[in-house]
C-alpha cells in the first residue's frame, strides 16, 4: 500500500537508548554457501512472509506468489491488516483470498492462506520506552512469532516483505524479544536521498512509533527504487498474461494500480528474493538516527555499518523480465 501524504506519531526520547536476479535463472532453495547470494542479509534461500494492508494497488503478491509457484522461495505466510488508507480489513482479506484462489485454481503450490490481523497503531508510552508499550497481540504478530522460531536458523533468518505498516512486526517484538534475531525486515517504506534514510512517508508514516520500534530492534531493509510497477503489466502486454484464473485475476486489478513511483510494495519481495536485483545499497545504524520530531518516523544517517540497509537502486528492467519469464513458464501453474 502507499499513498500520498506525510504525517504522524513518535517521539525524540528513544533515541539516546538505541543500540544498533540471484541471476535470472532459477536457484534451489537450499544451494551455494551460508553466505548471502548478494549485498543484503538475506536471499531467495531465506523463508519469506508477506505483511501487507490492500491486494489491488501494486504487484507484491502476485510476485511473492509467482517465485513461490515456481520453486525459487518459500512463501512462509501471507499476513494482511489494516491500515489508514485501507481500513476495511473484511475487504483487504477477501482480496487476498481471491488472489490466493486464483493461483490454485491456476495450479500454483505453496502459497499459504492469507491470515487476518487486527491491530491498531501502536501508542508511544510517556517515558518514549519500547517495553512499555502496550502491544496488541494480534495474529499477524503472533503468526510472526511462531513462524520465525520454527523456521528461523541462525544463519536463515525468516524475511518479514513488507508493504504496508509496520505495527505487526513490532507488536510481535513486544510480544517476544527473541523474534528480532530471527527475522529480517524487507521493507517498502519511506525514501533515501543521498545519505539520509528517512523511514517515513509513504508508509513507515502509518504507524510512527512501531516504525521506530522495528528500525531500532530487528536487522532492517529499506527498499527506495522505487520500482516502475507500472512497467510490470502495461496494456500492450494484458493480452500476454496467463489464460487462467490467475492471469484473469491480474487483468481485474490494472485500472487499481497506483500510479506512483513510490506505491512499488513489490520491491520488497524482489530485493529479498532476487539478490542481483540490488544495485546500490547504503549501510547504515539505527544509532545514528537524529532524533524525530514528535510525530514523525526516524531519520537515519547512512555511513555506519550497522544493522539497517538501504537499497537505493535497483535493476528494475531485469526484474520486469524475469517476472514475465515466470508468468508465461507453464511449469508454474503445473499442479
Amino acid at each position: 500500500m502507499t499513498r500520498a501524504a506525510p504525517s504522524s506519531l513518535a517521539a525524540a526520547a528513544l533515541w539516546g537508548a538505541l543500540t544498533t536476479l540471484t541471476a535470472c535463472g532459477a536457484a534451489s532453495l537450499d544451494a551455494g554457501s551460508d553466505h548471502p547470494h548478494g549485498p543484503l542479509p538475506v536471499d531467495e534461500r531465506n523463508p519469506l512472509i508477506v505483511n501487507n494492508d490492500g491486494a489491488r494497488d501494486n504487484w507484491q503478491g502476485e510476485w511473492a506468489i509467482l517465485l513461490a509457484s515456481s520453486g525459487h522461495l518459500q512463501l512462509a505466510g501471507i499476513v494482511v491488516d489494516a491500515s489508514a488508507d485501507y481500513p476495511s480489513l473484511e475487504d483487504n482479506v477477501a482480496a487476498w483470498r481471491q488472489m490466493v484462489s486464483a493461483a490454485r485454481s491456476s495450479g500454483m503450490r505453496g502459497i499459504p492462506d492469507p491470515i487476518a490481523s487486527v491491530g491498531a497503531p501502536l501508542q508511544e508510552p510517556a517515558d518514549g520506552a519500547i517495553d512499555a508499550t502496550v502491544p496488541n497481540r494480534s495474529e499477524g504478530a503472533r503468526f510472526i512469532v511462531d513462524a520465525a522460531a520454527r523456521l528461523s536458523e541462525p544463519l536463515r533468518p525468516v524475511v518479514v516483505a513488507t508493504g504496508g505498516q509496520l505495527t505487526d512486526l513490532a507488536d510481535a517484538y513486544l510480544i517476544d524479544h527473541a523474534v528480532a534475531d530471527r527475522v529480517v525486515v524487507v521493507s517498502s517504506v519511506g525514501e533515501t536521498t543521498g545519505a539520509s534514510i528517512s523511514t517515513g512517508w509513504p508508509n513507515g508514516d502509518l504507524d510512527p512509533w512501531a516504525t521506530t520500534i522495528v528500525v531500532s530492534k530487528f536487522r532492517y531493509v529499506q527498499v527506495n527504487t522505487y520500482y516502475a510497477q507500472n512497467d510490470d503489466v502495461p496494456a500492450a502486454r494484458v493480452a500476454g498474461l496467463p489464460s487462467n484464473p490467475f492471469g484473469v485475476w491480474m487483468a481485474s486489478k490494472l485500472s487499481d494500480i497506483l500510479d506512483l513511483r513510490e506505491a512499488s510494495d513489490q520491491g520488497s519481495v524482489i530485493a529479498s528474493a532476487l539478490p542481483s536485483f540490488s544495485l546500490d545499497v547504503l549501510r547504515a545504524s539505527a544509532q545514528d538516527a537524529a532524533p524525530p520530531a514528535a510525530g514523525h518516523a526516524p531519520t537515519v544517517t547512512a555511513g555506519t555499518s550497522g544493522r539497517v540497509w538501504a537499497v537505493t537502486r535497483g535493476d528494475n528492467t531485469a526484474a520486469t523480465a524475469r517476472f514475465w519469464q515466470t508468468l508465461q513458464d507453464p511449469a508454474t501453474f503445473a499442479p
